[in-house]
């Protein structure tokens, strides 16, 4: 069963949510031709900008200074 995680900050529309695990899976299907939606599991994995850090600065520091 292939899979797809996607780590990034809170969505908070469900609705956006709905859409982008929709274009996540067909575009599995059309990488894997596995004609079943149901075969395929996306995951959504929201982190906090505290928690994520790129070059060596917390993303919610940015544009702080």
């Amino acid at each position: 069963m292939p899979s797809a995680e996607i780590a990034g900050p809170q969505i908070n529309d469900i609705n956006i949510k709905r859409q982008l695990v929709k274009e996540v899976t067909d575009s599995m299907m059309k990488a894997y031709k596995i004609p079943t939606p149901s075969s395929y599991v996306v995951t959504i994995i929201e982190t906090p900008t505290e928690n994520v850090a790129v070059n060596s600065e917390l993303i919610a520091d940015r544009g702080k200074k």
